[in-house]
């Protein structure tokens, strides 16, 4: 059985399965509806139901409160169709998104690394290419661990053929991450599903770009450096990335190389706690304050993409501000887990993340 819904101010009427929800129906028809948690926590995906019957699932009554339902509102996250229905949602334009469906793919495990003590890489080859745009991710599922697909970014590049390349990061406690460190091997074959998210490079603005990472974070800044050096994008191009010390920067000497070969291309690695008296001679201290000195603290007439655990984020994105670049310019992935949502992980200086 399905049912038909239509999106205003749209127009358009997409096929949703039973039980479906709103939001995996829209993005596999290719229509991006604005979303973060995927949890019924966050409220992002917050739409307004014109006509028809629905179930609002297991939206919290924090997110989605009992006088919005009375309203007509709803979580796109959450909710399940019971009859055709007509829905308005906020739908940005935004002239760099190409739009593309998500998809489910099979993937065997051909490659695995230990990129650092705690950051394993992991190549998948699909049963067929994935479109995506560089600094998209993709949901995996973990065999015997019924509904606990997680989010990844994809680390390799667009033109990277049916091969993806995931950096995952182990979290003490993690049910998936251990697995994927402890238990998955070479011929494995996994379930995902992708691309998803609006985390890409703004390339009509034709500016320059600066790329501030910290630990797995890298994994986007990676795909968007590969995908814009093979692309020939000709304006400048900084990475700053971060890590504790030596043993665990990945992809190093990698970097510098490109930064050796291309011209536009700055590579500026920054050590937070690597003993002194090493032979690290690169920055020393976090990624804002790496990127405050590379930068003489004057940010301005660039894009800057973010990518890291939350605190970074924030030194990052005050660091920006104060180094006269605002809002509009700066852009950072927007997945998080239901407990980072659940303690509402937001800056206090942005009010769109």
């Amino acid at each position: 059985m399905s049912y038909e819904l239509t999106i205003e101010p749209l127009g358009q009427t997409i096929e949703v399965e039973d039980g479906q929800t709103i939001l995996d129906a829209a993005l596999r028809a290719g229509i991006y509806l604005p979303h973060a948690c995927c949890h019924g926590l966050c409220a992002t995906c917050k739409v307004q139901v014109l006509d028809g019957e629905i179930d609002h699932g297991e939206a919290s009554t924090f997110a989605l409160m009992d006088f919005e339902r009375e309203e007509g509102k709803t979580l796109a996250c959450c909710c399940r169709l019971e009859s055709d229905t007509v829905i308005e949602a906020e739908i940005e334009e935004d002239p760099d998104s190409r739009n593309l469906p998500v998809q489910d793919y099979t993937g065997e495990v051909v490659r695995i690394e230990a990129l650092t003590p705690t950051i394993r890489g992991i190549w998948l080859k699909l049963d067929r290419p994935m479109d995506f745009q560089a600094g998209q991710y993709i949901n995996l599922e973990v065999p015997g661990i019924e509904g606990q697909s997680r989010a990844f970014s994809l680390a390799n590049s667009p033109q990277s053929g049916d091969v993806v390349e995931l950096n995952v990061r182990i979290v003490p406690g993690g049910q998936v991450t251990t697995w994927l460190h402890e238990n998955l091997e070479v011929g494995e074959k996994l379930k995902l599903s992708g691309p998803y998210g609006r985390f890409f490079v703004k390339k009509s603005a034709n500016l320059p770009l600066v790329f501030m990472a910290g630990g797995s974070g890298l994994s986007s800044p990676k795909s968007m450096i590969e995908d814009l050096l093979a692309e020939g994008f000709d304006k400048p191009m900084t990475l700053v990335y971060g890590q504790r010390s030596r043993e665990e920067l990945y992809y190093d000497a990698e970097f510098r190389a490109l930064a050796e070969k291309h011209a536009n291309f700055t590579y500026v690695p920054a050590l937070s706690s690597e003993p002194e008296g090493s032979d690290w001679t690169g920055a020393r201290g976090f990624v804002h304050e790496a990127a405050k000195a590379h930068f003489n603290n004057d940010f301005r007439g660039h894009k800057a993409y973010l990518c890291g655990p939350p605190a970074m984020i924030e030194a990052c994105i005050s660091t920006l501000m104060q180094g006269r670049l605002f809002e509009r310019d700066i852009y950072m992935e927007k997945f998080f887990s239901a407990a980072d949502a659940s303690q509402q992980l937001k800056s206090p200086l942005f009010k769109n993340i």
